[in-house]
Order: structure tokens, then C-alpha cells, then sequence
């Protein structure tokens, strides 16, 4: 079969040569061979021209329509055509649908056109149409290979357009592949967790199912219900899990007994308009809920280990101004506004990058071996400071460091500012719903969810500065404070071994011990600057500290990897394998059972969850009890199959934790496991 395809292939590729005019010329790629087609060989200014991106995968291999269902990516076309010439999206075919238990997708086997319109201006005036597209698309069978290719022909511009004869057939067959567009609409209501439609004036078909086009409208494959009474057709089915907000207006496409697709739209009931009552009434409870579980999240982070060391640089500052109500709530205030301002500013970052099509997800910032030991430097030379070593001014520290011990509001404020650095990778409880509905939603909406956050990680210090009985239970100044400064240097060390490790397991033993060394000169630095501090005199000092500094972040840059780094605990974990989409497609196919968990070295909460619950000998054991097989995402470096697959379940950061049982959707567990959890849910799985 594939030999008579590459025959065929071959002729209408050589046939194509004899007419350049209106096809590009195959190109092959994996699994996939690809041309685009025009329907005339020559045109004129003021016509529209239709152009076919012609597919044709190998056996039993397809690509994905506009919803591709539960997996799988659209095709897509970026054209580049010459100025004032217009191109229309794309007209689909009617989609097939394709079951991989629990998933349903939508798509397209075997040879596949996708048509486009285009529209020349009346005044264009060039003697040719160069015509450019750029196009990805994914391929799939039982594994999925994205692919992209460029296409590119010209079309002579004449007083009088000629068809091209090549592209006749093609084009016909085409447009009889799409569904027919009727010039009716219906409407659809969401009640009862579940999509519902009453369509009148559809033509004397059995319709036996239909697509949505709006993605996390439905759950794609839960049972389809159509049903012809008094007139109208009633279609049903189940609510997608990630479900958000209805859609005032989306394509729905019919499909009968003998293939033929129907194409109409669907508006929404009036009270699921966007500015409908109930919409507006649910949006605004669901709002309220999220707030109120950001601002928990937010609180629950100062109790964080990555973050409480930041934390008490601030308490010992409150507690310096015991006795001055104003400036400790000028303090508790400028810290605040650092916190909530840092987060928002994190989150117009993340947003934009999400807009610009990056894949990044919360906590982003730690995927980066430079900042995390950026960040490992910053808390070990503020642990110096507190132990005495050295006392930052205005010098290169005071951007960091000597920032956050100033007293006042810049003091405040940037310590504000660092403790969010630290603190939001430690995704916390009622954090992660919290991201992730706010990533779903228009920007000023998400910044909303940021701010509660941020209130929520403030609001200790907002509460000690504002009711003076707990600012009463603050012990008053003295030489205690001086042990304390040196003591809370501990903290900081512990810190910046943990930042240490992040960066060893996502660059290797030798950039760690790189590191270290930058460690040492970095705190040689101190050591210098102190020196000169007390004295003030000489420039020796001041010029070594500063070369110290330049070959501790050499020594850094130097130490990072620009690949992926192997670790040796991959190597010897016997119950879990390294997750891949690929892999776990394969299992999921085989019927077997697949627990999937999604975690990154920085994730404090990940890294209890597996030694309290997922390492232990009692998960071991209910994992080989049932056959489960243990898959482990590692987002301790930028992923973006990893981001992709927290995406689907609507998250924006680890831990994520979700189980595959055959016959059953996929059940998604606590961000927080108990010893219990695994065995209970696979016992109650088993039994189903």
C-alpha cells in the first residue's frame, strides 16, 4: 500500500511540474506527505481563488479537525501573500471520530484536503501572485509526531483567470467532503451538567452523532444522546470536566446514517448569553470562591520552608519597632504592596508569554538553572550578612540583599519582593485550582486571583501591625535581638543548600560542585568587603570582593548545561518509569492501569507527597497489587509536553497527580496525599 501511495505520489508530482503554477510540490514528512494546490492556473485582480492543502498520512494514521477532541492539535496555516490579498480560515472536511479509552478525539483518515479561500483586490497590480504558507500539524496514531513545512508557488496575473485542470478533482472532491451549510441555528442550554440542544428544520436524515466545534464544551467521550420529537431534534451529552464558561456561538456539525455532515450554528439560551443573568450570577459565586482560596493559598505559603526564611527577616524588623504602631504598619503596608505588586508582575509575565504561545506554567522561574543559583548566592550572602561576615550598603548586593534590611519602605518593600520570588514555586493547597482557573480567564480577571494571592501571603503582617494584641505579644527590643539576627542566619543557609540541589539535579555533580566553588569565592567576597567596611581604607579590598563576585557567577554560567541532564536516581528508582505521552499512550492503549504524577525538584509539597505517600512500602505494594504502572514527569527544567499535559487538566504548576483506570475517566487526585490515598482510590477503582 505504501509503495502504490509513493507511486501515485511520484506521477502527480511529476504532473505537477509540467504545471507550477498551481501546486507547490510535495513534501514529505514523517508518516505524512503534504502539497498545496490551486484552483487556477493563472488569475485576475478582483477574483477568489481557492487553495487545497492536500494530506495524505499512511495507514491508519490521521490528523485532528478544529476541536480535536480530547488530544491532538489542529492543523494550522500562517500565510504570507502579498498586500492587500485576504485569506479565509479554514473550511474543514466533515471529522471522523477516533475512541483511545477513556479519550475520544475528532479527525481525519486517509487522504485529506483542507480548503482556503483567497480574495485579490481589485487594484492589485502585480504580474504575480506569490503565494506562502507556513503550516504545522500533528500527525497521529497510536504515538503522535507533530510536523510543520513551508509552501510556496506563484500564479501568473492575467487580464482572464484559467482553472487549472490538475486541481479540478481535487478541489470537487473536497468541497463534497464538507458538511453541507444549512440556514438554520438552534440554540443550546447547560443544565444538570450536561450540554442539551433542540434543533428544528434539519433535513428527513437519522442522525446518528455530532461535533462540537467548542473546545471543553463536552466531554468528547462520554455517550451521545439524539432523539426526533415533534419535529425537533434533542441532542445530548455529558459536560466536559474542564468546563469554564458557555460559548455565546459555536459550529455544530451533524453526521447521519450514511456519512453525510451537516454544518449550522448554535447560539446559547438567552439566560447563557454573556451578559445573561445566571452566567454573570455563576461567574460571580465561582469569583468569590477562588478569591477566598487564592488569598488561603496565599496565607498557607508563609508556613512554606522555602519561603519563612525570607519571612523572618521581616518579623525581626516588626519586632525592632515594637512600641511604634505607625511604623510597623508603614512596614507591614510596604511589605504588602511588594508581595501583591511582585505577583501581579509575575503573573503579566506568565500571561504574556501564554499569549506570545511559550509554554510556561507557575513557578517558570525556578525552571532556570542561572536564577536558581542567582537565587542559591542571594540567600547564602544574606545569611553572611546576618552571622556578621559583612553589612550590605549601596554596593552590588543593595539590589538584593541589602534591599530587604534597609529599615522603612524600601526595606519593606523589597523584601516583599524576594519573598514571592522564593515562595511561588512551593504551589500550596488551594493554590493550584486557584492558577488555574485564573490562566482560563481574560487577563484583568486572572490579575484579580494574582492580588488575592498576594493579600493572602501579606496578611501576618498586615494583621501583627494592625491589632495591637497580637503586636503586643512581640517581645520588646533588646541584645536578644543581635543572637536572634544570627541565629535566623540559619535558615538562610538551609535555603541556599536546598537552591543548591534544585540546581545539581537539573545541571549534574560537576556544575554543582562548580557552584560550590562559586559559593566560596562569593562568601570571600563578604569576607573582603567587611573587612573594608571596618577599616575604610585601601582599594584592594573593595577590587577582590568584586572579582570574587565576577567568578562566582562565571564560574555559574560557566557550570550551566544547555540540554537536559540525566540524573542517577532515574536510573535507580525500580517502581516508576519517566513519563512521556508517547508512553503513557501505549499503556493506556494495552489496557493497563497508568498513575501519572507531574513534579519538579523545587516543589516542596512534591517532594513530601513522595516521601509520605507515593515511596512508601504500602503504595509500592498496592502499585504492583494492581498493575499499576507509575509514570513521573520531571518539570525541574522547562518541559513543554509536560506544560501541555498540565494544561489539560486546566493546572499551571505541580503537583498534579492523575490516574488512569481502564473503562473509567481519568481521576484526578489531591494536591495533598495521605499515606491511605493511592491504596484507597485503586481499591474503589478495582471494584467499579
Amino acid at each position: 500500500m505504501r509503495l502504490f501511495v509513493t507511486l501515485l505520489c511520484s506521477i502527480l508530482f511529476c504532473f505537477s511540474a509540467a504545471a507550477p503554477a498551481s501546486s507547490s510540490g510535495w513534501q514529505q514528512a514523517k508518516h505524512l506527505q503534504a502539497e498545496l494546490v490551486s484552483e487556477y492556473q493563472t488569475v485576475q485582480a478582483g477574483q477568489s481563488v481557492l487553495l487545497a492543502l492536500h494530506f495524505i498520512p499512511d495507514e491508519h494514521w490521521h490528523t485532528y479537525w478544529i476541536n480535536p477532541g480530547d488530544s491532538g492539535l489542529p492543523t494550522s496555516i500562517d500565510w504570507q501573500l502579498p498586500q492587500g490579498v485576504t485569506a479565509g480560515p479554514i473550511q474543514w472536511p466533515t471529522p471522523q471520530f477516533f475512541s483511545i479509552p477513556p479519550m475520544m478525539n475528532y479527525g481525519f483518515a486517509g487522504p485529506t484536503v483542507l480548503l482556503t479561500e483567497l480574495k485579490i483586490p481589485a487594484d492589485f497590480a502585480l504580474s504575480e501572485l506569490d503565494i506562502a504558507a507556513k503550516v504545522d500539524w500533528l500527525v497521529c496514531e497510536e504515538i503522535c509526531i507533530p510536523a510543520d513545512a513551508s509552501f510556496r508557488f506563484s500564479i501568473p496575473v492575467t487580464e482572464s483567470a484559467e482553472r487549472s485542470a490538475y486541481a479540478a478533482e481535487l478541489i470537487s472532491k473536497a468541497q463534497a467532503s464538507q458538511p453541507q451549510p444549512l440556514a438554520l441555528s438552534g440554540y443550546y442550554d447547560i443544565a444538570g451538567g450536561s450540554f442539551s440542544a433542540a434543533i428544528a428544520g434539519l433535513p428527513d436524515e437519522d442522525f446518528q452523532g455530532f461535533f462540537v466545534a467548542a473546545t471543553e464544551l463536552v466531554d468528547h467521550a462520554a455517550p451521545q444522546q439524539l432523539l426526533f420529537s415533534e419535529g425537533e431534534w434533542l441532542l445530548r451529552q455529558k459536560l466536559n470536566t474542564y468546563f469554564t464558561q458557555a460559548p455565546e456561538q459555536f459550529e455544530l456539525v451533524l453526521v447521519s446514517a450514511n456519512g453525510q455532515g451537516y454544518s449550522l450554528s448554535l447560539k446559547a439560551a438567552e439566560h447563557l448569553a454573556v451578559a445573561g443573568q445566571r452566567e454573570t450570577s455563576n461567574s460571580g459565586q465561582a469569583l468569590w470562591l477562588v478569591l477566598l482560596m487564592a488569598a488561603a493559598g496565599g496565607f498557607i505559603l508563609n508556613l512554606m520552608p522555602c519561603v519563612f526564611p525570607v519571612l523572618s527577616l521581616k518579623a525581626l524588623s516588626i519586632a525592632g519597632n515594637s512600641g511604634q504602631r505607625k511604623q510597623q504598619q508603614s512596614d507591614a503596608l510596604w511589605y504588602s504592596l511588594g508581595v501583591v505588586l511582585s505577583f501581579v508582575a509575575l503573573a503579566g509575565v506568565l500571561l504574556a508569554l501564554r499569549a506570545a504561545g511559550a509554554a510556561v506554567g507557575w513557578g517558570f522561574q525556578l525552571q532556570s538553572p542561572l536564577l536558581v543559583a542567582a537565587l542559591a548566592y542571594l540567600l547564602f550572602a544574606l545569611g553572611l550578612s546576618l552571622s556578621g561576615l559583612v553589612q550590605f550598603g549601596l554596593g552590588l548586593m543593595n539590589a538584593g540583599g541589602g534591599l530587604t534590611q534597609q529599615k522603612g519602605a524600601k526595606g519593606s518593600f523589597f523584601t516583599g519582593v524576594l519573598a514571592v520570588v522564593v515562595a511561588s514555586p512551593c504551589t500550596a493547597p488551594f493554590m493550584g485550582g486557584a492558577l488555574g482557573y485564573a490562566v482560563t480567564q481574560p487577563p484583568a480577571l486572572a490579575l484579580l486571583v494574582f492580588v488575592a494571592l498576594g493579600l493572602g501571603m501579606a496578611l501576618p503582617f498586615l494583621l501583627l501591625a494592625y491589632i495591637p494584641a497580637l503586636a503586643r505579644l512581640l517581645p520588646k527590643p533588646g541584645a536578644w535581638m543581635d543572637t536572634l539576627k544570627q541565629l535566623l542566619a540559619y535558615p538562610l543557609y538551609l535555603s541556599a543548600i536546598w537552591l543548591a540541589w534544585v540546581f545539581g539535579r537539573q545541571t549534574g555533580i560537576d556544575a554543582l560542585a562548580l557552584l560550590l566553588c562559586g559559593a566560596v569565592a562569593l562568601a570571600a567576597a563578604c569576607w573582603l568587603w567587611g573587612r573594608w567596611q571596618l577599616s575604610q581604607q585601601g582599594k584592594a579590598e573593595p577590587v577582590f570582593a568584586v572579582g570574587f563576585v565576577v567568578l562566582a557567577l562565571w564560574l555559574v554560567w560557566f557550570a550551566t548545561p544547555t540540554g537536559p541532564v540525566a540524573t542517577s536516581a532515574q536510573a535507580t528508582a525500580a517502581h516508576w518509569q519517566s513519563w512521556s505521552a508517547e508512553k503513557q499512550a501505549q499503556l493506556q492503549a494495552a489496557g493497563k492501569p497508568v498513575l501519572v504524577n507531574m513534579t519538579a525538584d523545587w516543589c516542596i509539597t512534591c517532594l513530601v507527597n513522595e516521601r509520605v505517600a507515593l515511596n512508601t512500602d504500602s503504595s509500592k505494594a498496592a502499585l504492583a497489587l494492581y498493575d499499576v504502572t507509575y509514570l513521573k514527569g520531571d518539570w525541574t527544567r522547562r518541559d513543554a509536553a509536560i506544560t501541555a499535559y498540565l494544561h489539560q487538566y486546566q493546572r499551571d504548576g505541580v503537583p498534579l497527580y492523575v490516574l488512569y483506570w481502564p473503562g473509567q475517566p481519568a481521576e484526578v487526585l489531591p494536591q495533598i496525599l495521605t499515606p491511605d490515598t493511592l491504596r484507597q482510590t485503586l481499591e474503589r477503582l478495582s471494584k467499579q
